[in-house]
C-alpha cells in the first residue's frame, strides 16, 4: 500500500450510490475500503473527511464536484493488478484487491500519483522485499496469471519470432487520460511504426480480454490483418504471447508491465505508470520521471506495496503471496472445469461434494456416456479423463461416515495409489520446484506439525496410551517403538501394489519377525474398527504389545520411533514429522529414498536424479496434486487455509439425510456394498 503520514479518521464519502450497492463488486469494495480506511458513506464532507471516486469513470465527476465544492480531498480508486478469472463486466466477479490514490490515478500524468511518487522516492533497501518480488515475478510467469485469466494454455502458441501489438478497450481511462493525442489515432500510428521499425516482420494484434468477451470494441479488429499482419483474438496466455514475441508495442496497457516483468523493453506511446523508468521506450516521456529502476524494484512497489490485496476467505487485508496462492487454486479449478464435466462412478452422497468442487464453471452431469470425471476405484479401464480420490488433508471425520471431503486428489494420468501406471503425483515429485515452492511446502509443513492436522482428524484418545507407552519403554530399555497403522484389506493399494504382504495379521507378523525386541503398538484403522470394511485382526493382542483401539493418528505418531505399513497413507503423515518409514508395499511415497522399501517399487522411481526430498514430496503431495474447497465460504482454496479450518474444527457439516445414512450403513455394515 503507498505510504500514509497518518492514520484516517474522518469519513469516506461517495457521491452516488453506486459504492454502496448490493452486488457482490460493491459488497467487496466497501469491505475492503472498510478495512483499509473507513466504509463508503453518502454525505456532505466535512473536516477530516475524503471524497471517493471510481477513477475517472463516466461517474467521477460527481464526485469531483462534491470534492471541488466542499474542498474536501479526493480519493480515486480503480481494481488492483491482479482482479479476477473473468472480466468483471462478464460474470460480475469481485476483485482481489484495490489500488486506492489519494494524489490522483497511476495512468493520468496529469499530476503524480501515490504510485509515481513511491517509484520516485522509496529507498528500495529492504533486500526481504526484493527477494519477494523476484519470487513474485517467477510465479506470476509460470502461472500465467494476469489481471484477467480465462487464458487457455492447451492453445498452440503463434510460431516465435513476431511483432505483438497489444490492443485495448475503447475509451479506457488510461486512454482518455494518458494518451497525448486521440486515441484512434494513436494505435493507428503504433500499427504503422511497429511495421516500419520491423520490415517485413509478421506482426499480431492481440485482442483484449473484454473484447473478446463480447463486451467493450477495441481499437484494432479483424480487417487489421493483411499483409504480414494477423489478429489473435483468442484466448491466449499473455505470458505464452510474449515469450514468442522479439518486440512489444503498447499504448498503455498493463501487458505492457508484463512485457517488462518477462524481459522485454516495449515501446510505449502512453504514459502508463510503468514508463519512464528506465524500462521501457518511450514515444511520449514524462519528464518528471527521472529514475532508472529494475524490473525486480518496479515490481516491489507496484505490485507489493502500493495495492490494497485482500482475501475473500479469511475476510482481510493481505499481502500479495496470499493472492497468488489462492488465485492459483481457483485457476486449477477453472482450467479443468471450463468445459465442464460428465461424471461416472460416483456414489449418491457424493454428488454434491462433486458438484461443489467441479461445477463452478458448468454444473457437472452424472452419467456414464462421454464421461470426463471419474471416482478412480470405478473408473473404466480405458478411461481418459480425471480420475479423482479423497486427498491427504480430508475432513473432520471419515469418509465411510460419509462426511464431505475439504480435499480431493485429481489425476489426469492414473491415481496416486496405483504404482502400475505413473500417476501425474508421481510425476509432481520427480519435477522441480516452482518458483517459491520449497519455502512454501516447508511454511505448510511446519504449520501442519505446530497444529497436529491429518488426514481425518478424529478426536484424540480419552485413553492415557502415553502412560502405557512410557510404562512399556520403562520395562524394555533401548527397544524402538514401532508403530503398525492397519488398513482396510480391500484397499486398491493393497491389491495393486506389488507385495506379498497383503493383511494386516501378516504384517504385524513380519514386523515382530525382523524386530522381536521392539515394542510394536498397532492402531487398527477406523473404518474397520467401525466394522465397515474389513480387516479385523482378531488376535492383534498376542501380536503386539499394544493395540490403540479408537485412537486419532496424531496421538498415534506422537508415541512412534518408526512406522512400518503396507501402503498406508500414514506413512506419508509420519515422514512429515521426521518418523523413519518401512514399507512393505508401493505406496506414492515410496521409492524416492525417503523410506525402507522392502516391497517392489516402480523402477521409473527409483531412476530419478536428482532424488527427491521431503520438501518435494510435501509439495507435490500437499499443494499441487489435490484440490481443495473451503467448507466455510466454499471456494477453491489453497492447502494453507484447508489445514487453518480443519485445525480450528471450521469444517462442512453433513447433512440430516447423510447423518441418517450413515447411521444406517453402520447397524446394516454387511450390506455396504449397496451403498457405494
Amino acid at each position: 500500500m503507498a505510504p500514509d503520514p497518518s492514520p484516517f479518521a474522518g469519513r469516506l464519502l461517495a457521491a452516488s450510490g453506486g459504492f454502496l450497492g448490493p452486488s457482490a463488486q460493491a459488497r467487496r469494495i466497501r469491505r475492503i475500503l472498510d478495512l483499509a480506511v473507513a466504509r463508503p458513506r453518502l454525505g456532505w464532507p466535512g473536516a477530516g473527511d475524503a471524497v471517493l471516486a471510481w477513477g475517472h469513470s463516466p461517474r467521477a465527476h460527481r464526485a469531483e464536484t462534491l470534492a471541488a465544492r466542499s474542498g474536501a480531498p479526493l480519493w480515486r480508486i480503480e481494481d488492483a493488478w491482479i482482479r479476477s478469472i473473468h472480466p468483471g463486466r462478464s460474470r460480475g466477479e469481485p476483485p482481489m484487491g484495490l489500488l486506492l490514490d489519494r494524489a490522483g490515478m497511476h495512468y493520468d500524468p496529469a499530476q503524480p500519483s501515490d504510485l509515481e511518487r513511491l517509484l520516485a522516492t522509496h529507498p528500495l533497501d529492504d533486500g526481504a522485499l526484493i527477494a519477494r518480488a523476484r519470487t513474485g515475478i517467477d510465479r506470476l510467469r509460470t502461472l500465467h496469471l494476469s489481471k484477467y485469466n480465462t487464458h487457455d494454455l492447451a492453445l498452440t502458441a503463434p510460431d516465435p519470432g513476431y511483432v505483438l501489438i497489444i490492443d485495448q478497450v475503447r475509451g479506457d481511462a488510461s486512454l482518455t487520460h494518458g494518451a497525448p493525442q486521440p486515441a484512434e489515432r494513436l494505435f493507428r500510428e503504433m500499427l504503422i511504426i511497429a511495421q516500419e521499425e520491423n520490415p517485413g516482420a509478421r506482426v499480431l494484434i492481440r485482442a483484449h480480454p473484454e473484447s473478446r468477451a463480447g463486451g467493450r470494441p477495441g481499437y484494432y479488429g479483424a480487417q487489421d490483418a493483411q499483409g504480414h499482419v494477423s489478429f489473435v483474438d483468442g484466448p491466449h496466455s499473455p505470458w505464452s504471447l510474449l515469450e514468442g514475441a522479439v518486440a512489444v508495442y503498447t499504448v498503455a496497457s498493463q501487458v505492457g508491465f508484463e512485457a517488462i516483468l518477462a524481459g522485454h523493453r516495449p515501446r510505449v506511446f502512453g504514459a502508463p505508470f510503468y514508463a519512464g523508468w528506465g524500462l521501457s521506450a518511450d514515444e511520449n516521456p514524462v519528464p518528471r520521471r527521472q529514475r532508472v529502476l529494475t524490473r525486480t524494484q518496479l515490481f516491489a512497489l507496484a505490485m507489493l506495496e502500493y495495492p490494497l490485496w485482500y482475501d475473500p476467505l479469511r475476510d482481510r487485508l493481505c499481502a500479495f503471496e496470499d493472492v497468488v496462492d489462492q488465485m492459483e487454486a481457483r485457476l486449477t479449478a477453472y482450467r479443468q472445469d471450463r468445459q465442464g464435466h460428465i461424471a461416472c462412478g460416483m456414489r449418491r452422497w457424493k454428488r454434491g461434494a462433486i458438484q461443489a468442487f467441479f461445477g463452478r464453471e458448468r454444473p457437472v452431469r452424472f452419467g456414464d456416456e462421454g464421461a470426463t470425471l471419474a471416482w478412480a476405484s470405478t473408473a473404466p479401464s480405458d478411461f481418459t479423463g480425471l480420475r479423482i480420490e479423497d486427498g491427504f488433508l480430508r475432513s473432520r471425520g471419515l469418509g465411510a461416515d460419509l462426511v464431505p471431503p475439504l480435499s480431493l486428489a485429481v489425476d489426469d494420468r492414473g491415481i496416486y495409489y496405483d504404482p502400475t501406471r505413473e500417476s501425474r503425483l508421481e510425476a509432481l515429485i520427480a519435477a522441480p520446484l516452482p518458483p517459491g515452492g520449497a519455502a512454501r511446502a516447508e511454511r505448510l509443513r511446519a504449520a501442519i506439525l505446530a497444529s497436529g492436522v491429518t488426514k481425518y482428524n478424529l478426536a484424540p484418545a480419552t485413553s492415557d496410551i502415553a502412560a502405557q507407552v512410557a510404562a512399556l519403554r520403562a520395562a524394555h530399555q533401548d527397544a524402538p517403538v514401532i508403530l503398525v497403522p492397519g488398513q482396510v484389506e480391500d484397499d486398491a493399494s493393497i491389491r495393486l501394489g506389488t507385495t506379498d504382504i497383503r493383511t494386516n495379521r501378516a504384517l504385524l507378523q513380519a514386523v515382530r519377525g525382523a524386530h522381536p525386541e521392539a515394542i510394536v503398538l498397532y492402531k487398527p484403522h477406523p473404518d474397520v474398527e467401525a466394522g465397515l470394511r474389513p480387516g479385523k485382526v482378531d488376535d492383534a493382542e498376542t501380536l503386539a504389545d499394544l493395540v490403540l483401539d479408537h485412537t486419532d493418528a496424531q496421538s498415534a505418531l506422537t508415541l512412534a520411533d518408526r512406522v512400518w505399513t503396507l501402503t498406508s497413507g500414514l506413512g506419508f503423515e509420519a515422514l512429515l514429522r521426521g518418523i523413519p518409514v518401512t514399507t512393505l508395499g508401493a505406496p506414492f511415497y515410496a521409492g524416492w529414498g525417503l523410506t525402507n522399501d522392502r516391497g517392489t517399487v516402480p523402477e521409473r522411481r527409483t531412476s530419478v536424479f536428482p532424488r527427491p526430498d521431503l520438501t518435494r514430496l510435501t509439495h507435490a503431495a500437499l499443494i499441487a496434486y489435490p484440490r481443495y474447497l473451503d467448507p466455510l465460504t466454499r471456494q477453491p482454496c489453497p492447502p494453507e487455509l484447508a489445514v487453518e479450518r480443519l485445525a480450528a474444527g471450521q469444517t462442512a457439516r453433513r447433512s440430516p439425510r447423510l447423518r441418517a445414512l450413515a447411521k444406517l450403513q453402520g447397524a446394516f455394515a454387511s450390506y455396504a456394498h449397496l451403498w457405494r
